[in-house]
């Protein structure tokens, strides 16, 4: 793959972490189980990051795509 294709994928991401700073994913475990009666609990897990997170690699992508061009092979 070359560099201006990771610098292109990379400043995507940067633009979705900004944009979306987090998700919340639910996990379900069971807390009796009694033959036909069962309880369950379901627990929210939230992931969260900074939205420096996201500038960070939107930069980085930028330099990476302008970086490639200067390049001759």
């Amino acid at each position: 793959m070359q560099i201006r294709t990771i610098g292109f994928v990379v400043i995507i991401i940067g633009i979705l972490m900004i944009a979306y700073t987090g998700f919340t994913y639910v996990t379900t475990d069971k807390i009796v189980d009694l033959g036909t009666i069962e309880i369950e609990q379901k627990k929210n897990h939230p992931v969260q990051w900074s939205p420096y997170v996201g500038i960070a690699l939107l930069i980085g992508g930028i330099a990476m795509v302008l970086l490639s061009k200067k390049q001759t092979y």
